[in-house]
């Protein structure tokens, strides 16, 4: 029995079709039953409508009436025109993912519960509605009706409720916003259907759940809401209607009201992305005119006594009627969710007063931090007080780019990543961590992703001997280094003379010089950020005093002021100086720290030289063409090859972000944040074509 398992496991893996059709067996027969219906009774290329079997087979209130009993399981398998099949069969995408998730059991269920309510509760609405004299009622009692439709949209509602957060509200607003425009506008019996299967699974299944979300997606809804709202009101204008409230012509439905509507829904609609309030108040206004418009037309009816709509108004009327209808709910939406559009552009992240850079380094000393955190002092950063420490971001794109992790206690990480989130939120900014450690990866919300950007390269000092065959090449540098006389020496950038300095300026510019665009910045320093007194420089001087390179080094604090460990920074050598200089300067600083009582010693994660997955998704795409055209530039991959010369140990790096429609602007904030002063020229010379926006 275990080699006939391992051969269907190899068959399967050789045929994924074999696998596929093996997880939703109940799916495909249903597909199969209703094209074998639509061979048997010619129905895939004749109108099947036309013919004399479709009165006997079709389900709706008429032959319901007549004892048809079994019209709602006949009607399921047949399709009324052929091309309708195309939309027939590909409906049923929801029933499969439904069985490959939940089973063939349950996928079954929901099917046929789905579309024998959708029959029954379609007559019985129509049979109520046919009482009274709406002409739109009376003809849709006498209609009749075949397809599937109704358990395949069934289940498609209940496939949008398996999705995983934010992409389960998105799609429900999606499937809601399209059955109530089918059945305003166009209110056939089928969209009549459609929308009892979704507000039936709606209702059973409760998986939307607004006030549940975040503060960003309340105003996606929004945005996204009143996008579709504008395009209905064009499409109508455009394309002949008829729906509950009557029809419309091509040309009516006001033209000066769409094009008032569609104006102001442009203007607002980044602002309400944003949660900008004046946003939600013209928003607000806009649908207070359109209802008042909508109400206006119904009092207008009701006064002249006029009960049948179609016979007594033209389209424009019509028009108003049902697009108040859809912005009325547009209104309850915005008040329910008001608290979610109190941003300014203004509005500081953080409790005020904002941390100084004082503030920040007084709190690495008290608490520690990790190997990045050093920079967060550097210029460009800003500063946001939470309950449980300070966040170093930079606001570029719409982003708020936390750089490494919240600087404060360790225990209290949790709290501090919650409130600059919110903050980050409520301003209307997009909050994400780059190059974040694990702590901070388990404190995001659970709905967040996460994609590994770098992996610190650690050197642990303590009993740290170049001995071994695997450290020839760092002992070889070393000799040659003693052979020729060259000194080492760990000191200040300032404490240095005005000589050495000058030379090391002179490295660094010409380092630069030869470069096609500004040094980077963000987690990369400059000669600037060298000067602090607690960063340290290493020089490779040649016995006649000159320069051969340096490198800078950063503190990493451990608690209570200690100093535990230093990072890489600078790495500079002169141009026919000392061969293996930076092999030398590495070793000789490792040796010293060690020696000082430091345990580690970090190389840092070279920015954009990590592989990433397959899966990594347009984050990868960015962050590898931005790679691509700065290698020739910065050499970040030959660097991080370069480091595994001293055999380190790796701790990863993250990249934390909500979900994947906000990795674009992250890109962008990225490449701002590496490269403040580069020109758009710049870029285009170096073929980065991904930055659009400023610093906001």
């Amino acid at each position: 029995m275990n080699e006939e398992l391992t051969v269907d496991e190899r068959r399967a893996r050789r045929h994924p079709v074999l696998v596929f059709a093996r997880r939703v067996p109940a799916t495909l027969t249903m597909i199969a039953l209703v094209v074998a219906v639509g061979i048997a009774f010619r129905g895939l290329w004749e109108p099947f409508e036309k013919t004399e079997l479709f009165d006997v087979v079709a389900y709706g209130l008429p032959n319901l009436t007549e004892g048809r009993w079994w019209t709602p399981f006949t009607g399921t398998f047949f399709v009324n025109q052929p091309w309708v099949y195309i939309f027939t069969l590909s409906a049923f995408w929801g029933m499969g993912y439904l069985e490959w998730r939940r089973g063939a059991r349950v996928a079954l269920a929901y099917y046929w519960i789905g579309q024998l309510f959708a029959i029954l509760a379609t007559a019985v609405v129509l049979l109520l509605l046919s009482q009274t004299s709406w002409g739109w009622a009376q003809e849709q009692a006498t209609a009749l009706d075949v397809g599937a439709s109704g358990g395949t949209m069934a289940c498609i509602a209940a496939s949008v409720g398996l999705f995983r957060p934010p992409w389960r509200v998105r799609a429900w607003l999606v499937l809601i916003g399209f059955v109530f425009t089918a059945m305003l506008f166009w209110g056939a019996i089928a969209d009549l259907e459609h929308l009892l299967a979704v507000l039936l699974i709606l209702i059973a299944d409760r998986t939307l759940r607004i006030r549940r979300t975040t503060v960003r997606e309340q105003r996606l809804v929004a945005v996204v809401a009143l996008l579709v709202l504008g395009t209905i009101e064009i499409i109508t204008v455009l394309v002949p209607t008829d729906g509950p409230f009557g029809p419309t012509e091509p040309g009516s439905g006001g033209l000066l009201d769409v094009a008032i509507d569609a104006t102001v829904i442009l203007v607002i609609a980044n602002g309400l992305r944003r949660g900008r309030r004046w946003s939600w108040v013209l928003a607000l206004l806009l649908g207070i005119f359109n209802v008042l418009i909508a109400g206006l037309v119904l009092a207008l009816i009701l006064v002249i006594g006029v009960m049948d709509l179609e016979a007594t108004i033209d389209s424009e009327p019509e028009f108003a009627l049902a697009s108040g209808f859809l912005w009325l709910l547009m209104l309850v939406y915005l008040i329910v969710v008001r608290r979610a559009f109190r941003a300014r552009r203004s509005t500081k992240l953080g409790r005020q007063p904002a941390p100084t850079v004082d503030d920040v380094v007084a709190e690495l000393r008290t608490h520690g931090g990790g190997t990045l955190s050093w920079m967060t002092t550097w210029d460009g950063n800003s500063y946001a007080r939470t309950e449980g420490g300070i966040v170093a971001y930079q606001r570029r794109s719409g982003v708020a780019l936390a750089l490494a992790d919240p600087i404060g206690p360790a225990a209290a990480r949790d709290a501090a990543v919650a409130e600059f989130v919110r903050t980050a939120e409520e301003a209307g900014l997009v909050p994400c961590f780059f190059s974040a450690d694990a702590a901070t990866r388990a404190a995001v919300p659970r709905t967040w992703r996460s994609l590994v950007v770098a992996d610190d390269t650690i050197v642990d000092l303590p009993g740290l001997s170049f001995t071994g065959k695997r450290w020839n090449s760092v002992r070889t540098s070393l000799n040659k280094a003693g052979r020729e006389e060259m000194t080492f020496r760990l000191s200040h950038l300032k404490a240095e003379s005005w000589g050495v300095q000058q030379q090391v300026r002179a490295i660094s510019e010409a380092w630069v010089g030869d470069k096609d665009l500004p040094e980077m910045r963000f987690t990369l320093g400059t000669l600037d950020e060298a000067e602090a007194p607690e960063v340290r420089l290493a020089l490779a001087l040649a016995p006649n005093g000159d320069v051969d390179g340096f490198l800078s080094w950063l503190p990493v604090y451990g608690e209570a002021g200690e100093v535990r460990g230093w990072t890489l920074d600078l790495m500079r050598r002169r141009e026919g100086g000392f061969g293996p200089v930076m092999e030398y300067l590495i070793g000789s600083s490792a040796r010293q720290f060690a020696e000082e009582g430091a345990r580690i010693m970090s190389l840092s994660g070279a920015p954009l030289a990590h592989d990433y997955p397959p899966d990594a998704g347009l984050i990868a795409v960015l962050s590898e063409r931005l790679a691509e055209a700065l290698e020739p530039v910065y050499g970040f991959r030959s660097l991080h090859r370069f480091k595994e010369k001293f055999h380190p140990r790796y701790e990863t790096m993250y990249l934390l972000y909500r979900d994947e429609s906000d990795l674009p602007a992250i890109g962008r904030a990225l490449t701002r944040a590496f490269l403040p002063d580069a020109t758009l020229r710049q870029f285009a010379g170096a073929g980065i074509e991904l930055v659009r926006g400023g610093k906001d």
